[in-house]
């Protein structure tokens, strides 16, 4: 029986992408981890790869499709000796003209691994599992034939698992903003005036989407702190000197992610996500920031920050922003996060009002530095201003905790020996 390949779900927010190009061709013999295709996703270009060997019998989407759904059949792959009919793209898998598949019919927690190189079998060489699963299962001592595979052809995947906050993440994320869809009308240009028509991208149709999705579903409240800096200032100036010899640099951005995240962890009922008739409560602080790339931006995520040192942190955050301007991210460095951050001061800007990043429920936007004067020691003098602004989801936190949070942030940056401590 010819095996069907089908457009994977390569990140959380996925719901449909571009099939870029094809690397294999009608007729081609594909294996476990062979290449076969390019998929434009709502984060990056990525790499599809094969999970079961045989003849490539049908192509069904050609190169250059867009908006094809996740879970679309995208070829057919027959194995050794047997024979498929090609098969044509179905109105209902994905027409990009006309209606594309609802979101509902993916089952988000195996996506992910629909991407990854079809697993070699288990050492008892009768076992269906992926690269990924098996070395988490033989690290975390789980017997594998007690587990159901909700895989390609019963595979079992990562998710079947159940380890770590990503499998949570993944069953919530995709159906928790697909239920309504929102009506976009396009205003024509207004005429006489020079311009010229700029197709977006799938990342920028995705931020557009997702933000509009948020403040329409989402109840946000803002609380506002204005933090003075100096003294963080100055153990930023002392840190450096002492790690340069490590060729460590602080940025001021480090400081602020390591102090959001053991605020988080003083006041827990703000490390929480809203979902529906439940509310998950995190054991730990996984920090999103938000990074500038071209035609959009991207969230990569800083695992259990709370418990890293700050070097660790620079060092991290360095090596994940870079990774994210190259392209380089791969699918477990953005997914997830338990909440965001995202830091303009840098250019000049004195404070924003950032948007919740679904299904996150805390986002906090900082701004630059600025003198001004401040009551400093009973006296009025100059001081180094910093503003804060959080957004908070009011289906999952309450103002009093809010408040606490922000008071908590701003203890820590005023008195940054204990974000070192």
């Amino acid at each position: 029986m010819a095996i069907e390949l089908k457009m994977p779900a390569l990140s959380p927010t996925m719901e449909k992408g571009t099939l870029a190009k094809w690397l294999v061709k009608e007729g081609d013999n594909v294996k476990p981890g062979d290449l076969v295709a390019e998929i434009e996703t709502d984060k990056a270009t990525m790499e599809f790869e094969a999970i079961d060997e045989g003849v490539i019998a049908s192509i069904t989407v050609p190169a250059g499709t867009e908006d094809v759904a996740v879970g679309t059949v995208i070829a057919l792959i027959a194995e050794a000796g047997e024979a498929a009919e090609p098969r044509r793209l179905e109105t209902a898998d994905a027409a990009p003209a006309t209606h594309v598949a609802a979101p509902e019919a993916v089952v988000p927690p195996s996506a992910p691994e629909v991407s990854t190189p079809r697993a070699r079998q288990s050492p008892a060489d009768r076992i269906k599992v992926s690269p990924l699963a098996l070395r988490i299962a033989e690290a975390k001592g789980i017997d594998l034939e007690r587990i159901t595979g909700t895989g390609p052809n019963g595979r079992i995947v990562r998710a079947d698992l159940g380890i770590g906050p990503l499998a949570t993440q993944l069953q919530v994320a995709v159906p928790q903003f697909t239920s309504a869809p929102i009506a976009a009308t396009a205003a024509p240009p207004p005429t006489g005036v020079p311009m010229e028509t700029v197709k977006l991208s799938g990342m920028r149709k995705t931020i557009a989407r997702r933000l509009s999705e948020s403040k329409q579903t989402v109840p946000h409240f803002y609380l506002t702190a204005h933090c003075r800096i100096d003294a963080l200032l100055t153990l930023r100036g002392e840190l450096n000197a002492s790690l340069s010899a490590r060729g460590v640099k602080l940025s001021v951005n480090d400081l602020v992610i390591k102090a959001m995240a053991l605020a988080m962890v003083r006041e827990p009922d703000t490390n929480v996500q809203f979902a529906g008739d439940e509310m998950y409560r995190f054991e730990r602080a996984d920090i999103a920031m938000a990074v500038a790339i071209e035609g959009g931006l991207i969230t990569p995520v800083i695992r259990d920050v709370a418990s890293l040192s700050l070097s660790a942190v620079a060092e991290q955050s360095k090596q994940l922003a870079a990774k994210a301007r190259d392209g380089k991210l791969a699918p477990e460095e953005y997914q997830g996060g338990t909440a965001s951050i995202s830091n303009l001061g840098m250019y000049g800007i004195d404070e924003m009002i950032p948007v919740i990043n679904p299904p996150q429920a805390l986002i906090l936007g900082i701004g630059s530095g600025i003198e001004k004067p401040w009551k400093v020691d009973g006296q009025i003098a100059l001081a180094t201003i910093m503003t804060a602004t959080a957004s908070f989801d009011h289906r999952a936190i309450d103002g009093a905790a809010a408040a606490r949070f922000m008071a908590a942030f701003r203890d820590l940056v005023e008195q940054p020996m204990q974000i070192v401590c």
